[in-house]
């Protein structure tokens, strides 16, 4: 396809009726009157030779194909808006844009918010917007990256793309402050005998597929798609759940529990910034990633500071 040949205008046009479903609101979206957004749906008629929308009695639903466009024109139009929006030159003390980070809950808790405060004290105009990362992150993961400035993920879950290391972690288990069968260590026995609260994402993979190769099959009792359920899940049962070591830190004040090593040597857990290609001379990403590795020096210790306790 030439892209030359190409009104890149017609991805705006596209979102809007795709999302809308209504020439009028969405010229109204853009900007545009309704014979000009008219005009516009006519011209992405003939090019993808597909009525996108179709009329069902007195509203227009999504074609097949318009259906399959809907997200990737999202994206397109995300991609696009990263591109024009590139900088030579960042100051973070007099600019005003949003960063936009994928992220675990785990994450936010340990790392994203010392960086929130660090980017609030030092660059007031910026921005943060955390969310949640999508289950589909190991399938179109540079679809994903593309549209967005950053994600946190340990590695181990995603590769072949840049990323900047920020700190290493630890796996421990979660149980009750008051387990009636478990004092400061547990054993392989009691790991296939007590009933587990298991994070049902892919982001432990690592860990999880060592728990396999050590024979060991978890009984799972719950399954919750938030780290930070898992100690509210322990509290007060005789469940176990396998979590990182700076998370256990921060909750179990929170939810009388305690943390207990595991009774093998559970594989570390390192995480890190990964960011798409496109991203890699671009000022503003440039300050982000610096800065995020400057927080995890400190948070750490690693850079001459004492961390915080």
């Amino acid at each position: 396809m030439n892209l030359a040949r190409l009104d890149l205008n017609l991805v705006v046009a596209l979102r809007a009726l795709l999302e809308e479903r209504n020439v009028t609101r969405a010229g109204r979206r853009v900007g545009l009157s309704q014979p000009a957004m008219s005009a516009a749906l006519a011209r992405l008629r003939r090019h993808f030779d597909d009525d996108l929308l179709a009329r069902v009695g007195g509203h227009y639903e999504l074609t097949a194909l318009g259906q399959v466009l809907l997200d990737r024109t999202a994206t397109a139009h995300d991609v696009l808006e990263r591109l024009f929006a590139s900088q030579a030159d960042f100051d973070p003390a007099r600019e005003n844009r949003e960063f936009k980070l994928m992220a675990s809950d785990y994450a936010v808790a340990v790392f994203g918010a010392e960086l929130a405060r660090t980017v609030h004290e030092e660059a007031p105009g910026i921005r943060l917007r955390l969310t949640q990362t999508p289950p589909n992150i190991t399938d179109d993961t540079a679809t994903l990256l593309s549209a967005t400035d950053g994600l946190f993920m340990p590695h181990g879950v995603i590769s072949d793309f840049p990323a900047t290391d920020l700190y290493d972690d630890r796996w421990v288990f979660l149980v009750s402050e008051d387990h009636p069968s478990v004092e400061d260590r547990l054993t392989r026995q009691d790991l296939a005998r007590l009933p587990w609260v298991i994070y049902q994402r892919t982001y432990d993979a690592p860990a999880v597929r060592q728990l396999g190769m050590l024979g060991i099959e978890p009984r799972v009792e719950v399954s919750v798609d938030s780290f930070q359920l898992l100690p509210l899940m322990v509290a007060r049962t005789r469940r176990i759940a396998l979590v990182q070591a700076r998370l256990a830190r921060l909750m179990a004040p929170l939810a009388a529990v305690r943390a207990v090593e595991p009774p093998y040597e559970a594989v570390p857990l390192r995480e890190a910034l990964w960011w798409h290609p496109v991203h890699t001379h671009d000022a503003a990403h440039i300050w982000l990633r610096e800065t995020a590795a400057r927080v995890a020096r400190r948070m750490t210790g690693t850079d001459g500071q004492r961390p915080p306790s």
